[in-house]
């Protein structure tokens, strides 16, 4: 207010003015010293205008400043919200320190402060080892080996090791090596490749079991094993004969199983004709004691009764089939013939002549 005051007072003053213009004209000619007041005048004046300009300025400013300030929370802040699909999951890590683990679905976190790491833990990946290899029986051997594995574990997959892919395949290969120089060339690139899967699955487990790293294997596929290019050749014939041997072996058994229950079959039929067989003359043989011990006992009580008995009962056995013709003479004796063969002759030449007078009508 005091400012205010003098400067009013100073522009309604003719005095101030008429000096002013002595003040010019005496400068022209000659040097005076200057005015103190004019001098105070201008001073306070020019303070005034920085004063009134510099608050106008500085409200501007203000107001600008809390919009810029405003925009720039609401922007950090919506540039928080990200989302996780349902086949992931993520890592929250707060200024560079591993916080907490986040799952499926829509989240938030404070930009630049948290950091989101996503990982996959359904999908299964695959790794490829191969190489030369020394075989037991000091071979060389091309082999191929495909890993399929799947992260279980995001924080230890990360954290736990520096590189866990890497890491896996490192011990894919220590462990491929390690089997394939159990086992001798020949065993490798015919029978033996099943076993070697399994050696190989068992030697990765207990290989990476101790680093912690997050991950399951779930299965390991034996691709290919081939010798070196300068003894493919003989390795392929090689290999040819040995399935040619397993083919021959196949169809030897094949015909052994087709003839062997015939032969066993046939073997127990005669073994049982054996056994029906001394069964009955054991029976007959029997029967035939029994006969005679009785006939025996009659025999000691009437011999000559018996005797007679006998013989007629084996005459009549004899005659009873056979073709006989008495003929009797003039002495009254009985003669006995036995026509069976020439009744069979007699046949015999009757057929012969009918078939003949047969074939010579027909002519």
């Amino acid at each position: 207010m005091f400012l205010k005051n003098i400067l009013k007072k100073n522009y309604n003053n003719n005095f101030w003015n008429k000096n002013d213009q002595k003040w010019k004209k005496r400068n022209n000619y000659e040097k005076e010293p200057p005015n103190l007041d004019e001098m105070f005048i201008n001073f306070f004046r020019k303070i005034n205008k920085i004063f009134n300009l510099k608050s106008m300025k500085k409200s501007i400013n203000n107001k600008f400043l809390i919009i810029f300030i405003i925009l720039c929370i609401a922007v950090w802040f919506f540039s928080g919200f990200y989302t996780i699909k349902e086949a992931e999951r993520g890592l929250i890590l707060r200024l560079g320190k591993f916080n907490h683990i986040v799952y499926p679905g829509l989240n938030w976190k404070p930009t630049f402060i948290d950091k989101l790491i996503t990982i996959n833990v359904e999908s299964v990946k695959e790794l490829v080892a191969s190489g030369i290899m020394l075989t037991a029986d000091e071979n060389v051997v091309r082999v191929e080996m495909n890993v399929q594995y799947k992260i279980t574990n995001p924080k230890l997959y990360l954290f736990s090791v520096v590189n866990a892919d890497d890491s896996l395949k490192q011990a894919t290969d220590s462990a491929l090596r390690e089997v394939i120089g159990k086992y001798d060339m020949d065993r490798i690139l015919t029978e033996g490749r099943t076993l070697i899967r399994n050696d190989t699955y068992k030697t990765i487990e207990n290989t990476i079991e101790p680093y912690n790293m997050g991950i399951t294997i779930l299965d390991v596929n034996f691709q290919t094993a081939r010798p070196p290019e300068e003894v493919k050749e003989a390795f392929d014939d090689a290999i040819a004969a040995r399935e040619n041997e397993q083919q021959y072996i196949r169809e030897a058994e094949a015909y052994a199983n087709e003839v062997q229950p015939h032969a066993y079959g046939q073997a127990q039929r005669i073994l049982e004709e054996g056994r029906s067989y001394s069964i009955k003359k054991i029976l007959t043989a029997q029967g035939e004691v029994l006969k005679f011990n009785k006939l025996l006992s009659e025999y000691k009580v009437f011999p000559e009764i018996t005797k007679k008995r006998l013989y007629l009962d084996t005459l009549e056995k004899i005659f009873e089939n056979t073709k006989k013709v008495l003929v009797s003479n003039n002495n009254c004796s009985n003669i006995l013939l036995s026509l069976n063969k020439n009744f069979d002759i007699e046949h015999n030449i009757n057929y012969n002549n009918s078939h003949l007078n047969g074939k010579t009508n027909k002519k």
